[in-house]
């Protein structure tokens, strides 16, 4: 028989249960506009991220198109065993890790710096000038993008005429024809491509920071460098955390377009990743059922990841996404 005690304690966390209801029901009355303006885009996610996760069933079938659901022949992890197998398949996944490492880090780095720089400058109109050039290239399609790299990276191009004119190499240098230097230079084209859009958001949470810190270190003393590594870095953590945890569940996301566009049967063995991998030895020979299997296992393995580093940020003490 429950106590008086439980009873109160039970009627009290009904009370707060109706009363939170009741305040959600006002707030989603009072915002009304908001969340009819949030339908499209929940419609969106739930047609285009969610139904086509049926589609996953291919992965484990013999999947025949024109062939109704009931028809097709189930073969179990036949697909996954085969791609685990297969060496071509390991080799895809050890670029597609590397190039998305390389990514990571280059992109953090650069990201993080540039929006350093910017904000140390003190010419307003420069500052403004400095940051349109630099996220210029992130509008520029990778089509467009790969033939400038293609072109500077050439036998002819600036690149080559440079480095011999320092007397840094005695010959011209295929560099899209070295296998080797591919992964260099799919960092060096995302860098370039991307670093002033992804110093965009750092620059935001710069300004967010209290001026008065800044203005308090520059009366104790404290130099350039100082303030940027006690007050700028540390005001910038929350972000670089969040985005570190999104970027680590797209760890098997290397992309798609540079490295087909750059790619060419002289640098495949560095330049051929997942997604490549997908189009080519998948659906253009109508392998759906092994298409899927290798985007599904990117897909786990990506939320196996995110979950890990949100997990072992909160562990650390540096918050997360939820």
């Amino acid at each position: 028989m429950a106590s008086g005690s439980d009873i109160a304690a039970s009627t009290i966390k009904k009370e707060k249960q109706e009363k939170g209801l009741k305040v959600f029901l006002r707030k989603c009355k009072e915002q009304q506009a908001l969340l009819w303006m949030t339908v499209p885009f929940v419609l969106w996610v739930f047609v285009f991220k969610y139904l086509p996760v049926w589609g996953w069933t291919m992965a484990f079938q013999d999947y025949k198109p024109a062939v109704s659901f009931s028809e097709q022949e189930w073969v179990g992890f036949k697909h996954f065993l085969f791609l685990f197998t297969d060496e071509r398949f390991l080799g895809v996944l050890r670029n597609t890790l590397a190039q998305s490492l390389i990514n990571l880090v280059l992109g953090f780095v650069t990201a993080i710096t540039l929006a350093v720089l910017i904000n140390e400058l003190s010419n307003m109109k420069f500052k403004r000038t400095v940051q349109t050039i630099s996220y210029l290239p992130h509008f520029l399609s990778w089509v467009v993008a790969a033939a400038l790299v293609s072109s500077v990276l050439s036998i002819d191009g600036i690149v080559n005429d440079v480095l011999m004119g320092l007397g840094l190499i005695e010959k011209e240098i295929l560099w899209l024809g070295v296998g080797e230097y591919f992964w260099g230079i799919l960092g060096a084209s995302e860098v370039w491509k991307n670093v002033g859009w992804n110093a965009i958001i750092y620059l935001a949470a710069i300004s967010m920071i209290d001026q008065e810190q800044y203005e308090a270190a520059k009366i104790d003393g404290a130099s350039r460098i100082q303030r940027i590594i006690h007050i700028t870095i540390p005001g910038m953590k929350s972000v670089i955390v969040v985005l570190l945890i999104m970027n680590i569940g797209y760890i098997l996301e290397a992309g798609f377009e540079p490295q087909y566009l750059l790619g060419n049967g002289q640098n495949v063995e560095y330049s051929e990743n997942i997604d490549v991998f997908v189009i080519k030895y998948g659906i253009s020979m109508f392998n759906f059922s092994l298409a899927t299997a290798a985007g599904m296992f990117k897909t786990v393995i990506s939320i196996i990841f995110l979950f890990a580093a949100n997990s072992l940020s909160k562990k650390l003490g540096q918050g997360g996404l939820y």
